[in-house]
């Protein structure tokens, strides 16, 4: 089909997974609750928190007809923004679930898991990494520009909500950079509240694109010929720091990439 853009993209390599199978619930145009500095998709074109349905699931049925699962060790919902905006999420992971026992990953930022209904579309996946960039409404503003009306405390309580409903594994994933790293002494009362399985340390491994394009929604860089400025990242003795103080303190299993 001419010019036809999948819902479907990789596999592509995850540090955390192994192979990756994207599925794209938003895929037109980046759509956000968040306009991470750091975002792999470069400025978000549409920043909302409206939850409707962006992409038919017919359209999701039909893409995932194609794929040979035999490469793929994990599915992970994420692609062209924050999936939790998509109303048929829920059913997209049926759909998912009917075609494959491969497990099926969620990345989140969490703004919208105060919704009941969101947290019960969420309820079949195997995991969930909620993203937790910030322990402050500062450095939230700073780091993950968010929509009007989001907050620290809306995020965790979100969170904590999941956690007390969710049967699957639940992650925090933390993007650390300069800006926040030294706060890392502030997420361990959030850390304790939400009771996490894992905690996936990361920082930015891609360049931040000069414009959105669909290839940003896998690994991207200069060999995927997309234009970016090279972000600024923590050093190895910070992550190790960081690493031991959210260990020690927490007592919760951490995953980071400077450990890949």
């Amino acid at each position: 089909m001419s010019g036809y853009t999948s819902t479907v993209y990789g596999p592509v390599d995850s540090w955390r997974f192994g192979k990756s199978l994207g599925i794209d619930p938003i895929l037109v145009q980046s759509t956000c609750s968040f306009d991470c500095i750091y975002c792999q998709l470069g400025r978000i074109q549409n920043q909302t928190t409206e939850v409707r349905v962006y992409v038919p699931t017919e359209q999701v049925r039909r893409d995932l007809e194609s794929v040979d699962w035999g490469g793929v060790d994990v599915v992970s919902i994420s692609g062209s923004g924050e999936p939790t905006l998509a109303a048929n999420i829920g059913e997209i992971i049926d759909l998912i679930k009917e075609r494959t026992d491969k497990p099926v990953h969620l990345l989140t930022n969490a703004t919208m898991l105060g919704d009941a209904e969101v947290r019960k579309r969420l309820s079949r996946l195997d995991f969930i990494s909620c993203k937790l960039d910030a322990p402050s409404d500062d450095v939230l503003q700073k780091m993950n520009r968010p929509a009007d009306g989001i907050s620290i405390g809306r995020i965790v309580d979100g969170i904590v909500a999941l956690r007390r409903e969710f049967a699957g594994m639940l992650a925090l994933q933390i993007m650390f950079m300069p800006l926040n790293v030294d706060a890392v002494e502030a997420w361990v009362p959030l850390i304790k509240r939400i009771q996490p399985d894992t905690i996936q340390l990361n920082t930015p491994r891609r360049p931040y694109p000069s414009q959105w394009r669909l290839e940003s929604r896998g690994n991207h860089g200069a060999k995927a010929g997309i234009d970016g400025t090279a972000l600024r990242t923590i050093t190895l003795e910070q992550a190790e720091l960081a690493e031991k103080i959210l260990g020690e303190r927490t007592g919760v299993e951490i995953v980071s990439v400077y450990r890949d």
